[in-house]
């Protein structure tokens, strides 16, 4: 099983497209040949991990199954592709994943075998409406460690909505840089204390993934 991130910056022209697409686009994303999971994702420049942190010009599609290579000249991927001004595409194995995305347990874990090189981490909560204000109050100690942590290469927001459903995309030098933040970090101690506290998600889910590939394609029309 094979997981695959895209990310797409778009020209202000094509926002209205990417719009519509997160209303439309779904269930084609979904009927793709071979692909088990599928979701279009809005993201946020990671500044502050809250809903003014949207960035309406890059747009992600994440998608798990068998063969997704063949996947790169679908219709669908091929229409996001000719409105795009560069691409991103990052090949990810699973190496451990802990609880639910839309009632599902998406990435498959095939293998024990620990990374040598960059991993990826995928986080993705759906935020209870009660506690919204104050998880969003809590979370600039946890950014200001996050952007601080020493092995971190970039890290934005994503989620299916602004508001309610949200995570993070990190991409990390290493695995222990990861776990030393995540385990280590005494502001991502807390959050994770406060999460059992306050019940900030009705769900939620932490996967790592080990980096097979990343390429970038600028896109001139």
């Amino acid at each position: 099983m094979e997981t695959t991130l895209y990310l797409f910056r778009l020209p202000r022209r094509s926002i209205p497209f990417a719009l519509l697409q997160m209303a439309l686009g779904r269930r084609q994303a979904r009927n793709l040949s071979g692909v088990s999971f599928a979701k279009l994702l809005g993201t946020g420049t990671g500044k502050s991990f809250t809903p003014s942190d949207s960035d309406v010009q890059q747009w992600a599609i994440l998608l798990v199954g068998d063969n997704l290579q063949d996947l790169n000249t679908s219709s669908l991927i091929s229409k996001w592709r000719a409105r795009s001004i560069s691409e991103e595409r990052y090949c990810l194995r699973p190496i451990s994943s802990h609880g639910y995305w839309s009632g599902l347990q998406p990435f498959e874990v095939e293998s024990a075998e620990r990374p040598q090189g960059p991993v990826v981490a995928i986080t993705r909560a759906r935020l209870r409406f009660s506690t919204a204000l104050k998880f969003w109050r809590s979370i600039p100690p946890v950014v200001a460690d996050l952007h601080s942590a020493p092995g971190l290469i970039s890290a934005i927001g994503i989620g299916e909505a602004p508001i309610g459903l949200q995570g993070t995309f990190s991409l990390w030098r290493d695995e222990a840089s990861l776990k030393s933040f995540a385990y280590k970090g005494a502001a991502h101690q807390s959050a994770i204390a406060d999460t059992e506290k306050f019940n900030w998600y009705s769900e939620e889910l932490f996967a790592r993934f080990e980096l097979i590939n990343k390429a970038d394609f600028p896109h001139v029309h």
